[in-house]
């Protein structure tokens, strides 16, 4: 009987923890899941200063009102998210309330993340909660009187967010709707691609219509022709943000960033759903400027430092040498309102982003020491009125400000 009752309980133990090893799977699951999801929301961006430290803040971010400092969002208890619970993280990401009632600035993009479903926070917080904790205080809030106020965010919240997690459209197809979620919520991509309205919130009415970020112009991602992602077809975007690369582009500046952290880890149906989303937006577009005549000044003195210090990479005819250096010619990234990206790399020079695929990455030289501020607006100005391209024009002043503002 001893003997009977000793293999029963062996059996039953056996099983509690057959069962308990089942029940451990899905939390691995759930802790792979929100790793996607973290890649998907590119926290590592503003929260990841010192890649020895992963996701203990310290990213400095420059608003127009001064600087916050990406939070330390490991479960370090001291510094961290380690006292935070599952209902604090999901306020803090649907409602921009943080642990203790803290109101969190725009600038944390829960604008967006509030239409995160709580499925996906809840995967992202059994993520976060895994990581290794790291001690390392973290003063988030720079901003100079009245800005570090936190209270003024009642009033900023009550302008400029409306709460709320997404719901599908039930006439669209699951794509639509997953790439919806994507852009809208998990992605923030108007975060940067949204003009900004006085008080650094966002115009809805221009969603996605472009903006000016850090001194890089974020482009319109709208299905617009002349300006926006029109002439793009979805291979050139899930290319953009797979690879870093098509032929119209090759990121750089903080969308080099976004490609290198994120996107490039996107699995193809999410790249896909993207790509579908986008192309079915639509947004208000002008009618483009007629393009400069080939015989004014700007457009000859442009035309001959073109052929001097820009035809050997980019060919005489504008079309570039894809994947090395992208086209210029009937180029909507060309054609923006505002021309700080183009004026940019041609003072500062770029690198392109390196990713897994792509490991090694062209550049294109500086030529702030070599042009003068008028001989910039003049090529620039050349390339936005050539090859089917048509802008306004760039003035030397707009170079100098430009040239002021980057210089260290």
């Amino acid at each position: 009987m001893k003997t009977l009752h000793t293999r029963l309980l062996s059996a039953l133990t056996l099983a509690l923890l057959g069962a308990g090893a089942a029940h451990a799977q899905p939390e691995y699951d759930q802790i792979a899941r929100g790793r996607y999801i973290a890649t998907l929301g590119d926290c590592t961006a503003c929260h990841t200063a010192d890649p020895a430290k992963p996701f203990a803040g310290g990213v400095k971010l420059n608003t127009p009102f001064g600087t916050l400092v990406g939070a330390n969002i490991t479960p370090d208890a001291e510094t961290g998210i380690g006292h935070w619970t599952l209902d604090d993280f999901q306020r803090a990401m649907s409602e921009g309330i943080g642990h203790g009632g803290k109101r969190l600035y725009g600038a944390m993009p829960f604008t967006a993340y509030t239409k995160v479903t709580r499925k996906d926070n809840a995967d992202l917080w059994a993520y976060l909660q895994s990581l290794q904790p790291i001690h390392q205080a973290i003063e988030t809030n720079q901003l100079p009187f009245p800005f570090s106020v936190r209270t003024s965010l009642m009033g900023w919240n009550w302008i400029n967010f409306t709460q709320g997690e997404f719901t599908p459209d039930p006439t669209q197809s699951d794509e639509w709707n997953r790439g919806a979620y994507l852009v809208e919520g998990l992605g923030h991509c108007g975060t940067c691609h949204t003009p900004k309205n006085l008080i650094g919130g966002d115009k809805n009415g221009q969603f996605l219509q472009g903006a000016v970020v850090e001194e890089w112009w974020a482009p319109n991602l709208t299905n617009a022709d002349h300006t926006g992602l029109g002439k793009w077809q979805k291979a050139d975007i899930v290319n953009y943000l797979k690879h870093g690369v098509n032929r119209f582009d090759i990121a750089s500046g903080p969308m080099a960033d976004a490609v290198k952290h994120s996107t490039q880890y996107w699995n193809d149906a999410d790249l896909q759903a993207v790509a579908t989303w986008l192309k079915a937006s639509q947004g208000a577009e002008a009618s483009p400027p007629p393009a400069l005549a080939a015989d004014d000044r700007r457009m000859k003195i442009g035309r001959d430092i073109y052929a001097a210090k820009c035809s050997a990479c980019h060919t005489p005819n504008g079309k570039g040498v894809e994947p090395l250096f992208p086209m210029l010619a009937d180029n909507p990234l060309i054609n923006a309102p505002n021309a700080s990206s183009l004026m940019r790399v041609v003072l500062a020079g770029s690198r392109g982003v390196d990713t897994d695929t792509r490991p090694t990455a062209p550049a294109m030289p500086a030529f702030a020491g070599t042009l003068s501020d008028d001989e910039v607006a003049d090529v620039v100005t050349f390339i936005r009125n050539s090859w089917g391209n048509a802008a306004a024009p760039v003035s030397g002043d707009d170079v100098k400000a430009l040239r002021e503002s980057i210089t260290p």
